[in-house]
């Protein structure tokens, strides 16, 4: 049939009355779980302290496949810094409207202020909000990600603490070298995360099968 396939499902459609539009997730008892390291829509992270993790070096920028990253650096305020560097991220703006979610801005960032959450659940209605500037990017008083008007954060408990989740490839989970090593430096609402298992990690425990709903006969 080839590409006239795609025209007989069409076709076969036409005039049927028990089309059925189910709603999203919630036919099925809520959103899945997500996996630890899903990438989703970035934040800028900041240390315990409340200063920001970001030093306006533009190597996320540099090394973005897309293009989607605009970074400008500034010199800290010695009354009043912003990032313990000598600089800060002045400007930072992402177009998500290029992104493809590769993560290569986390693995080149060296002060681990750029990581990508869970949220891949967010949609425009324009070209405008789909570049987030520095204020939608840096993570609130509590560590946790500005929460914009277009994006579902429904499940916002069950997945902050993994925002930092995704590590480079000489963490704990690539190397036995780095097993029991905490892998990234203390953040703003979370403090110092857990080390990773890496591949010390149990297997998954399977259920062995139910006895009193054997097949027998």
């Amino acid at each position: 049939m080839g590409y006239l396939g795609g025209f007989k499902v069409t076709w076969n459609q036409k005039g049927k009355k028990q089309r059925v539009t189910r709603e999203y997730a919630k036919d099925e008892g809520g959103k899945r779980d997500k996996p630890e390291r899903l990438h989703g829509r970035h934040v800028l992270n900041r240390y315990e302290d409340g200063m920001e993790k970001c030093i306006g070096c533009e190597l996320c920028a540099g090394v973005c496949p897309a293009k989607c990253i605009y970074v400008r650096g500034a010199d800290n305020d010695p009354a009043d810094p912003v990032s313990p560097g000598e600089r800060f991220g002045f400007v930072y703006e992402i177009n998500y409207l290029r992104c493809i979610h590769c993560d290569l801005c986390v693995e080149a960032c060296p002060t681990e202020a750029i990581t990508e959450s869970k949220l891949f659940e967010f949609s425009f209605t324009n070209r405008e909000d789909a570049i987030y500037t520095k204020a939608e990017l840096v993570v609130d008083d509590d560590g946790l990600p500005q929460q914009l008007p277009w994006e579902d954060w429904t499940d916002l408990a069950d997945i902050a603490r993994n925002s930092s989740a995704w590590v480079r490839a000489t963490a704990p989970g690539g190397s036995a070298d780095y097993v029991g090593k905490v892998g990234w430096s203390g953040e703003l609402g979370f403090g110092v995360k857990d080390p990773e298992l890496g591949q010390t990690a149990p297997d998954p425990v399977v259920p062995a099968p139910d006895a009193s709903h054997g097949g027998g006969h």
